[in-house]
């Protein structure tokens, strides 16, 4: 009788094993209570915690927008944070749920590493931060100069395709790390620093100086940045990319944080289909109904977190540029909601 109950035991605890193996990710978080986000070690208007251990920034808010959704609770979310190394790991174990971390998507991502990445949610790209008494205002007058770059990255092969491209001559001045690099740019140990603009403007405020070195026009690269997931999981990497579009779409619509609760009253369809009051556009996402409602009202939509974050609300001040809604010139775009 004993051995009877052990091995039927044993089979419980392989099938309760094998279920919760093969339970998709969305029932793994709502049984958790709460999303497992990869996180920025700290990169200031991305994602940096304060020494209370409250995490802000651009990476920050998608996915607390991902736990308004899920949770109707934006502070349902655990910043794991990861160095670059271990970013990949990290997701492809199931230590984070979804990565949110300045992480360019690439083919070699998506067919070699097996994740899936939702979207861009802010065009990046490879620019020059310099001097101001150089008097430079293209990168193409830097023929000849000292540029600081990390090296063994694609930063150092943008780089040299850029000189070699405008048969431009230049000398590299390599570290390690970011860190040094812009210590040594700082030092005067180089003409220039190159790295992600984004990077370029938060680097700035660690100068001593910040306001007399200026980031050059010229993007050469292209780095679009934007939230990964693994393979495998349908359903999740369509509630996570309809995330980013509801931000989005709600933007294009004029609907924000703030007014929500006053558009919630009109009559144009794009919206009541938006916030829910029309259709059930939640339920094949595994939501609620009023999954975009919760995000707006909790987080804001795209221009709101793109503006406290790193545009003119914050202290980066960074333009919104390529990364504007289509309608006003940019490239952000999101399918409707129908």
């Amino acid at each position: 009788m004993n051995v009877l109950i052990k091995l039927l035991a044993l089979a419980a605890i392989l099938v309760l094993g094998q279920t919760a193996a093969d339970a998709g990710t969305l029932d793994q978080v709502k049984k958790r209570g709460y999303l497992m986000c990869g996180s920025s070690p700290g990169v200031a208007g991305f994602g940096l915690p304060d020494d209370k251990g409250n995490w802000t920034g651009f990476d920050v808010d998608f996915c607390r927008a991902v736990a308004a959704a899920i949770f109707n609770d934006a502070t349902k979310v655990k910043f794991i944070p990861l160095s670059a190394k271990d970013r990949f790991t990290a997701l492809q174990s199931g230590e984070v749920d979804v990565l949110a971390r300045n992480t360019t998507w690439t083919i070699s991502r998506e067919t070699g590493q097996g994740f899936l990445f939702i979207g861009v949610t802010y065009y990046d790209g490879q620019g020059f931060l310099v001097r101001k008494k150089l008097n430079l205002s293209s990168a193409l007058e830097l023929s000849g100069a000292s540029i600081c770059v990390q090296q063994g990255t694609t930063t150092e092969l943008n780089l040299a395709d850029f000189f070699r491209g405008n048969n431009m001559k230049y000398e590299p001045v390599n570290f390690a790390s970011a860190d040094e690099a812009v210590k040594a740019y700082d030092g005067g140990r180089c003409d220039a620093y190159t790295t992600d603009a984004s990077g370029l403007y938060v680097e700035r405020q660690k100068l001593a100086n910040p306001e007399d070195s200026i980031v050059l026009p010229e993007i050469i690269s292209k780095e679009p940045l934007g939230p990964a997931v693994r393979q495998g999981d349908d359903q999740w990497f369509n509630l996570v990319k309809w995330v980013n579009f509801a931000m989005v779409n709600a933007e294009e619509l004029g609907v924000a944080s703030k007014n929500v609760d006053e558009k919630a009253k009109s009559d144009r369809p794009e919206i009541k289909r938006l916030l829910g009051f029309e259709g059930n556009f939640g339920e094949g996402l595994g939501l609620d109904v009023d999954w975009a409602y919760r995000i707006i009202k909790l987080v804001g939509n795209y221009g709101e977190v793109f503006d406290r974050n790193v545009g003119e609300g914050s202290n980066l001040k960074i333009k919104r540029g390529i990364n504007a809604l289509w309608t006003k010139g940019g490239l952000q775009y999101a399918p409707p909601i129908r």
